[in-house]
């Protein structure tokens, strides 16, 4: 994830720098910030009985009992008493690619060693994981709650009427619990494995069918794990059905991160590149496979990564500005020796793997690489005269070089993320010409929601680019001949990050024309979210028109069209603004708890929204962002029926392409509506006035609602909630949890 004005910790891909950097040996010594109280979970009768709901179906229950200290029956006599499905059939996925989801489930339940002991990691992975899976300490809060130690007991008389009580709520609002899903858990990995039948089209192919108009058009995957995929093959990031699904749609570029020392066996820390041969065997691999279909491969590259400050004791002129709470060092490129390094790992990577199609690089922000990667270059005394832009430049100039050295096609695009405008131009004017350059289109594009001004940092789909920054760079590149690339998100945003696509063909489709005026080169189409082969992305080779006729029928083509224009309409009262991106609710939905007394938490960066409408809000008054998202619930329910109403026409052959829109369509409204909901509920929460007691009550029965159907269409569609990075935003029981949450709430508030 890109990030700009939240504080960050080091992300690599790869567990090799913090795994054989010092670490924790024991849960003691894991961080824990401010550790403050955790939060209660007053909706179940017993703290146990919430770990056993929350874990339920993904974690076997030898290891739950293990956790609670008691027996396999005892937990399955807890689960049974509240309605939880017996047996449990539980997802073996979770504990690979759903790791995330079950760290942030606990968070507020287990103290580190008995989270240690329900994940089944010793405690160096851990804190690997927070440090480096995509900004996950970050996620969750920079803290670790203070949870005491959770221990089964028998329940108490009162206790077990409790229980008795909830699990009548569940029999009440899931009456079909007990039944099979119709899609598991990460069932869309099944249906990427392999290409299906009749995608024989390549993505050359596919795009001259469209007139080609953006040469390049780059994604990251849809599903991959983000730790170190060169080494677990078997957690395949682009599968054939994948690759093919993409290339039909006219996809013709995949990337995937890389970290030049554990590709390269660097002389000077050749212990952190164990594995490399590994790595590059499976790197060439995927390579092979993706060309196959006419898919290039590219690695993101956030160079020159910074180092444990143990490293520099053996090479003290390699020593930039320090980080000591992060204990690593920048590499000083006023040290002629790293600029080498740079070139010389990139040379070995395209010598080791020849097919590999390019490169893409940040050279601000994201880890600490260089000493200005994060604005503190003024504390070393080799660079702090020294202009940033060419520092920027000579980073990315190493690249370049050591990259056309063995292979002079290959692409190399510089990516000007938290490049200011002060000196981006300078940092342009000093770059190689045999480099591209890309500007994330929609950066700094003025926003004027609800009558508030504000701009856009990182993506939006509800407010269309280029934006002025952008557009400004583009044409100083063709002044100087460099080819240009914009960084846009088609599929979906942090706006809505938790369905597969967001049906908002109009947005797409005029930022797609903006983009071919621009006279850009290529479009880098996602970052690590919005890797779904959607119909949406099929705009790259077709018009929206077609689009729509071709997937959902010409019986009811252009009906569908107007209920979708109807979508895009209403995405625009979306009040963007990056603190609403980060911390707002939409991208969990109704899976965000509510609570009857603020909880002093803060909202955490797309993680953990708690109650912190201050962080939600942003910019906007609170008046203004709750109809904001009334605003647009609304609208988008209305094209939401104009769909629905076409449902009785539409041919057969169509009918599966239009239950998903449908159903996408239908989550997303959920998302938003929720938002809605709770905003509603926090401003009204502890008001004493009769009229917003009466509220209060029924914005509780509309979240049971939403959870409801949120719930049935997450049961239907393994897609639902999934983001590759966060992993699952919400589990069925988060949502089923929901309406205990709102029960007790009910009772709570409705005689106060």
């Amino acid at each position: 994830m890109s990030i700009a004005s939240i504080p960050v910790v080091p992300t690599p891909s790869s567990v090799a720098l913090m795994a054989l950097a010092a670490g924790p040996a024991s849960a003691s010594e894991l961080m824990v910030g401010s550790h403050p109280p955790a939060l209660g979970l007053p909706h179940f009768p017993t703290p146990a009985q919430a770990l056993v709901w929350r874990n339920w179906e993904i974690v076997p229950v030898e290891r739950l009992a293990a956790v609670l200290e008691t027996t396999p029956a005892v937990v399955m006599e807890l689960a049974g008493d509240m309605g939880l499905r017996l047996p449990p059939q539980v997802a073996p996925e979770w504990l690979e690619r759903g790791y995330v989801t079950l760290i942030r489930a606990n968070w507020h339940l287990l103290p580190y060693e008995q989270l240690l002991r329900l994940l089944d990691w010793p405690a160096k992975k851990l804190a690997d994981t927070l440090r480096e899976d995509d900004f996950l300490w970050n996620k969750l809060g920079l803290l670790k709650p203070d949870c005491p130690r959770l221990v089964y007991r028998p329940l108490t008389a009162s206790e077990r009427a409790a229980t008795a009580a909830l699990r009548g709520v569940v029999r009440e609002h899931f009456p079909t619990l007990q039944d099979d899903d119709t899609e598991r858990p990460f069932g869309f990995l099944e249906a990427m494995a392999t290409a299906p039948a009749g995608l024989s089209r390549s993505p050359a192919a596919a795009a001259a069918a469209g007139g080609d108009a953006f040469g390049l058009r780059l994604i990251y995957s849809y599903s991959a794990v983000y730790g170190d995929p060169l080494m677990t093959p078997e957690l395949d990031p682009f599968p054939d059905g994948l690759l093919a699904r993409l290339g039909e749609v006219g996809v013709n570029g995949v990337w995937l991160q890389g970290i030049l020392y554990t590709l390269y066996p660097w002389e000077a820390a050749p212990e952190y590149a164990v594995g490399w041969e590994t790595r590059l065997r499976n790197l060439r691999a995927l390579v092979a496979r993706a060309a196959a279909r006419g898919i290039g491969v590219y690695l993101y590259l956030n160079e020159p990564r910074s180092m444990p400050l143990s490293f520099f004791a053996g090479h003290p002129n390699l020593k930039g500005v320090e980080f000591p709470a992060l204990g690593v060092a920048a590499m000083c490129t006023s040290e002629p020796a790293v600029l080498d390094y740079l070139r010389r790992a990139t040379a070995w990577l395209f010598e080791q793997v020849p097919d590999l199609a390019g490169v893409f690089t940040i050279s601000m922000s994201e880890n600490p690489t260089h000493c200005h990667s994060k604005n503190t270059g003024q504390g070393c005394p080799r660079c702090a005269g020294r202009p940033v832009p060419e520092v920027v430049a000579e980073v990315n100039r190493a690249i370049a070089e050591g990259a056309h050295r063995v292979k002079p096609s290959a692409r190399v695009l510089v990516w000007t993320w938290a490049w200011p405008l002060s000196w981006a131009s300078q940092a342009v004017a000093l770059l190689p010409p045999d480099v591209e350059v890309m500007n994330v289109s929609e950066e700094a594009l003025p926003t004027h929601v609800a009558g508030i001004d504000g701009q856009v940092v990182d993506y939006s789909i509800s407010q269309v680019g280029p934006g002025p920054k952008a557009s400004a760079l583009w044409k100083e590149c063709r002044e100087r001949g460099l080819r240009t690339v914009a960084k846009v998100q088609f599929n979906n945003t942090w706006e809505c990050s938790a369905v597969p696509y967001l049906p908002t063909f109009d947005l797409v489709e005029a930022h797609l024309r903006n983009l071919k005026a621009a006279g850009v080169d290529g479009l880098m189409l996602s970052w690590t979210l919005g890797g779904y082969p959607s119909p949406i992305l099929e705009l790259l080779v077709r018009p929206a028109d077609e689009v729509i006729a071709r997937r959902y029928g010409a019986a009811v083509a252009s009906r569908v069209r107007l209920a979708c224009r109807q979508l895009s309409t209403a995405f625009q009262e979306f009040p963007f603004h990056i603190s609403v991106l980060y911390t707002a609710p939409q991208n969990v939905g109704p899976r965000n708890l509510l609570y009857a007394e603020p909880t002093g938490y803060r909202a955490t960066m797309v993680g953990i929204p708690y109650d912190d409408l201050k962080a939600w809000r942003a910019i906007y008054p609170e008046e203004v962002f709750e109809e904001q998202f009334r605003r647009l619930s609304d609208g988008w329910l209305a094209g939401l029926e104009a769909l629905r109403a076409c449902r009785a026409e539409v041919e057969p052959a169509h009918r599966a392409e239009f239950d998903d829109l449908e159903r996408v369509a239908t989550a997303a409204w959920c998302h938003f509506r929720s938002t809605f909901c709770q905003i509603a509920f926090v401003r009204r929460r502890q008001s004493q006035d009769p009229k917003d007691r009466a509220r209060i009550l029924e914005l509780l029965d509309e979240e049971i609602a939403l959870a409801r159907t949120l719930h049935d269409l997450a049961r239907a569609d393994s897609r639902l909630g999934f983001e590759a990075t966060n992993h699952y935003a919400y589990t069925l029981n988060d949502l089923r949890e929901k309406v205990l949450n709102c029960t007790h709430l009910r009772a709570l508030l409705g005689t106060s």
